[in-house]
């Protein structure tokens, strides 16, 4: 049976997708799955050489509506397909998945719960909801296909990366940690002060070395913040993503916003401290396999406005950001001394 799965973007939900496949492929090696997703993230499948990966042009021959039908063409020249799963459910996918059906085959979408997250965001309902990669899951079980997600580490990083991150690693520290500052939006930032007095706390009486994590828009931020803070050093835009992967992998743990970064070193089988200011794990989109106690934030009790926010997007409500502001270096660093893993 041949099975093309769709997702794009983004970088994280893309990511979700690695505990699903890897399930999928031990429980039915004989199928045959190609991934419809962006030339960028090859390397989050690059442990598994049977899967087969298709990246569209959508910023040239795929960009538009005529787009998405040549999309197809080009999708079909790779053999007829069983199924099709969904798991993005954009306009994109949506159009041409009714090309799939239209053509006769057999269409799973996720449900990603948009009702549910809204009444979490309004506080009709705070309860926490299934996480994305259930929701995938979900999808592969409804066109049936019933398995678990595989244990990992879900995200292999290339023999070649892993070589480039062992050279980094000095044996001569104790300990490295990661730390990926910045986020999308400005609801999941938390002060810069505050993690540079953090790191601080971290720094000042062990021997650790301290990795800054972040996009090639981060660099200056990261580059001042390595300056401040003894035994760091900043990464932004100097290696390929498959190389921070195999860094990631080499680490103690890493600190993270709600970001890519986060779910990316929680599927290459990192420890990750996560702190959450406006969105929150209830929607379904914490680090994947981390204990509950790992992800720092303002409890919802204390702060009823919170999360006010599935994304990220918008503004603070109350004006004040208390979701960040009252959540101290001290609060966080205690929490990572309880934790007994620094």
């Amino acid at each position: 049976m041949r099975i093309l799965v769709i997702r794009t973007s983004a970088m994280g939900d893309v990511a979700f997708t690695t505990p699903v496949i890897a399930g999928m492929r031990k429980q039915y090696p004989d199928n045959e799955i190609v991934i419809l997703t962006r030339a960028l993230f090859k390397s989050f499948f690059s442990e598994d050489e049977r899967l087969k990966l298709f990246f569209p042009d959508l910023k040239g021959r795929h960009k538009g509506l005529f787009g998405i039908f040549r999309l197809f063409a080009d999708i079909q020249k790779l053999g007829k397909f069983d199924y099709v799963i969904d798991l993005h459910d954009v306009l994109r996918s949506q159009v041409l998945r009714l090309l799939f059906r239209l053509s006769g085959v057999p269409v799973s979408v996720i449900d990603k719960g948009r009702r549910e997250k809204r009444n979490i965001i309004s506080g009709r309902n705070k309860r926490q909801l299934k996480h994305s990669a259930q929701r995938y899951s979900d999808a592969f079980t409804a066109a049936g296909f019933k398995f678990e997600a595989s244990v990992g580490p879900w995200i292999v990083p290339s023999p070649g990366a892993m070589k480039k991150a062992n050279e980094l690693i000095s044996p001569e520290i104790t300990m490295n940690i990661g730390v990926a500052p910045c986020a999308k939006h400005k609801l999941k930032m938390w002060p810069e002060e505050y993690m540079e007095k953090l790191l601080g706390l971290i720094s000042e009486n062990r021997n650790v070395k301290i990795w800054l994590f972040g996009g090639k828009e981060d660099v200056v931020m990261l580059e001042s913040l390595a300056g401040r803070v003894s035994n760091s050093y900043s990464i932004a835009g100097k290696l390929k993503l498959d190389e921070e992967l195999a860094l990631m992998n080499r680490l103690s743990f890493l600190i993270a916003m709600d970001s890519s970064n986060m779910h990316m070193a929680a599927l290459v089988g990192t420890k990750v401290i996560s702190i959450w200011g406006g969105t929150d794990p209830l929607t379904g989109f914490g680090a994947w396999n981390q204990p509950d106690d790992f992800a720092v934030r303002i409890p919802v009790e204390e702060l009823e406005c919170r999360p006010c926010t599935v994304f990220g997007k918008g503004k603070c409500r109350r004006g004040d950001f208390a979701c960040m502001v009252w959540l101290t270096p001290e609060k966080v660093y205690d929490r990572i001394v309880s934790l007994k893993i620094l």
